[in-house]
């Protein structure tokens, strides 16, 4: 089972610094494309920024030690929040990255769950609240 987990963790942190470029440089257009238009903030400057995140992840996913269950727990509330761009695209029938159709974007958004419990389970990222629980002063008595 630790060789499933290390096998996905290194997957899920090679993917997101991948994508973490892509945002910055081939596929720019195409994530802009996806920001949300309500969002009061440039969407160019959410995509660089998001890009930016997305490769401090991947390389938080991609190291050894403490770091990667607190990068793991980044990574998913990382997915959560960009969620609202998924459900953009599918509202607006934004087509990118091959979603064309309002089935594939709909589809898509059934994926995102599996990211984020991809990230906590490929990182053991809840174990470090249940043992911070265990050792907490409250819990021995």
């Amino acid at each position: 089972m630790k060789i499933l987990r290390f096998l996905g963790r290194l997957a899920l942190g090679t993917g997101l610094v991948f994508s973490g470029i892509s945002h910055l440089s081939f596929s720019r257009v195409e994530f802009t494309a996806q920001v949300p238009v309500w969002l009061p903030v440039d969407p160019d400057f959410v995509v660089v920024s998001s890009g930016v995140v997305e490769i401090l992840l991947g390389l938080g996913l991609l190291s050894f030690g403490r770091l990667v269950p607190l990068a793991g727990l980044a990574a998913a509330l990382f997915f959560i929040a960009i969620f609202p761009g998924n459900i953009n695209q599918y509202v607006e029938g934004i087509d990118a990255f091959g979603l064309n159709t309002d089935q594939a974007r709909l589809m898509r958004l059934f994926f995102q769950p599996v990211l984020v419990l991809w990230a906590l389970w490929s990182t053991s990222a809840l174990s470090v609240f249940k043992s911070r629980k265990k050792n907490s002063p409250s819990a021995v008595e």
